[in-house]
């Protein structure tokens, strides 16, 4: 064990972020702290640094080991190095996980890495991270990312922590799980102690001293009973379904030959395509290439230096960009939603800030005291609610937590107009995009699909290319593989009979050892399969029995990650079986 956390709690002005947190980390662990914006995330990381000091509770950090923290922002660090200051947000992490990675740290730790990256800086990133042989503690929004590099989540809410073994599509599942098995055992007891209320208010009516002691009896068990918490209801949030006034012409943008260069620096040229109604098109491509710029010049916000772009019949374009600028900083979230939009009453105008997480007292908040992410939510609110049949959006995610990014994700899936957007979030581009188009500084590719499908085709590009380079290769090599072709099969000749008794005992004892291998993992994965099919069948069992209902989610756990551990030695088993025969 490498870190260990133990009864953290922690409080700001009476308001406590963090209650009784509990959790561990081995080493060479890869974990990942998951929650809203607001649930101590940041906080946590901080306490176990030293930065911040916590209420209660207790952190474990061997003295042998070495500790390095890349922080979310980087202008606190103190450099003269100008060239550093003058890097991009991408640029800058980039650099200084670099750096860190040098000093070969046994303990990562890392907040909100992928914030700035772009989709080549991600993958990078992803690969350092599995060749890291030391431990990672990580905060990050990015659901594509954690599934890649985490096995462990730790989730925050409401200032409690729950551990999930897996990545985050194996948390996710497991917490929608829990979350309704909690909710089965609530709402049971609530119905057995309103039963239990109603005779005891039948046993009184008959008004016999028999009935009253049977009835007071009755009360006295319902005082001892310990009351099931209400589970959070967090799946609860209104989902925006919104759909345009008017139906746009069906070619909705058509761009010929634009192209945009700032001082002697060419972003983009010969940019010609068209987009259809109701398609969802992202735009993405390395940081540098222009896509934001391509965006603003759609806005009539930049000239474009060479070509022309048209909009179709009934096109009305809503855009959203990264600075906010949509929005007053004085008013309210209730007056910026109702001075923009009059026609709606205050129940719509509330139900349509419900439906981006903004419920009770937050609706009279200023907006220049919102974070970042509240500010984004409220421009996308604002977006969503116009009458505009053609939505750009400049990096639509950023800043929000996994929570918002899932409304978004709704409200874009549900949305019957057309869609425009640049994004880096590939978990949000495969949930919503129907079409992506990369681009580059010569050319745009255009590839029919989800981020999926795009990655399938990348990877078939390559895997050709590759195959390519391996003919070119071969045929070079051609002429002289002939002149030697006689010395190579008097070789294998010779290679042939040195392989001796010894030589073949070897062999068959290694082919052997690899077959038991194998076979007793097939036997243990089938009996772990079996007990898994048990406890998901003894759930329904079990009912309001939350303490029972735990020891089964611990179980299944644990047998979880032993099924991992014996797939992998399965597969290696079934590697080595394949490469002896």
């Amino acid at each position: 064990m490498i870190l260990n956390v133990s009864m953290l709690s922690k409080s700001y002005v009476g308001k406590t972020v963090l209650n009784e947190v509990s959790f561990h980390l081995e080493e060479k662990e890869k974990a990942a702290i998951v929650g809203i914006n607001g649930s101590g995330k940041t906080t946590l990381l901080r306490c176990i640094l030293g930065i911040e000091e916590a209420d209660e509770g207790g952190i474990a950090f061997s003295k042998e080991k070495k500790m390095a923290y890349l922080a979310q922002q980087h202008a606190d660090i103190e450099t003269e190095d100008e060239s550093f200051q003058s890097l991009s947000g991408g640029q800058k992490t980039k650099k200084r996980l670099e750096e860190i990675l040098q000093e070969k740290p046994d303990l990562l730790i890392l907040d909100e890495p992928t914030n700035h990256l772009d989709i080549q800086s991600l993958q990078w990133l992803e690969k350092v991270l599995k060749r890291y042989d030391g431990a990672v503690l990580l905060v990050s929004h990015d659901r594509y990312f954690l599934d890649k590099i985490v096995t462990k989540v730790i989730d925050l809410e409401n200032g409690k922590a729950r551990v999930y073994q897996g990545n985050y599509t194996a948390y996710a599942e497991k917490k929608r799980q829990l979350r309704a098995a909690e909710w089965k055992a609530f709402l049971n007891q609530q119905a057995e102690l309103k039963h239990q209320e109603a005779v005891i208010e039948k046993l009184r009516q008959f008004n016999r001293e028999k009935s009253i002691k049977r009835a007071e009896s009755r009360e006295k068990m319902l005082e001892k009973v310990e009351r099931l918490e209400r589970p959070e209801d967090t799946e609860n949030a209104m989902k925006l379904l919104f759909a345009p006034k008017e139906s746009s012409g069906n070619d909705v943008l058509t761009t010929v030959d634009l192209g945009k260069s700032y001082d002697d620096k060419r972003l983009f040229s010969h940019a010609s395509f068209t987009i259809h109604r109701g398609e969802h098109v992202a735009l993405i491509g390395d940081n540098g290439t222009g896509k934001t710029t391509l965006l603003k010049i759609l806005n009539g916000l930049v000239q474009a230096d060479e070509g022309e772009f048209r909009l179709g019949a009934k096109v009305h374009i809503a855009y959203y960009d990264q600075e906010h600028a949509v929005l007053n900083m004085e008013k309210t979230l209730f007056e910026e939603i109702q001075d923009t939009y009059p026609d709606r009453n205050n129940t719509k105008v509330r139900n349509a800030l419900a439906a981006f997480l903004f419920t009770g007292d937050d609706v009279y908040k200023r907006i220049k005291d919102l974070s970042g992410g509240e500010q984004g939510r409220v421009s996308l609110l604002k977006l969503m609610l116009s009458d505009a049949n053609f939505l750009i959006l400049d990096e639509p995610t950023n800043h929000l937590d996994i929570q918002g990014k899932e409304v978004l994700e709704e409200a874009i899936r549900n949305y019957e107009g057309t869609v425009l957007y640049v994004s880096h979030d590939r978990y949000f581009i495969n949930q919503t995009a129907t079409r992506i188009i990369e681009l580059f500084s010569n050319r745009f590719d255009n590839y029919i699909g989800n981020y999926d499908y795009y990655e399938e085709k990348k990877e078939a590009v390559r895997a050709y290319g590759d195959a390519q380079q391996k003919d070119k290769k071969q045929k070079g090599k051609a002429e002289s593989k002939a002149e030697g072709e006689e010395n190579l099969r008097e070789n294998r000749e010779k290679d042939s009979k040195k392989q001796d008794w010894e030589s073949q005992k070897e062999f068959s004892a290694k082919k052997r050892k690899w077959q038991n291998a194998l076979q007793r993992a097939e036997e243990k994965i089938a009996s772990l399969e079996e007990r898994k099919n048990e406890l998901t069948a003894s759930m329904e069992a079990v009912g309001s029995d939350v303490g029972k209902l735990m020891e089964i989610h611990k179980e299944q756990e644990e047998i979880e990650a032993e099924l991992e551990e014996q797939y992998a030695v399965w597969e290696e088993s079934s590697t080595m079986l394949e490469e002896l025969s």
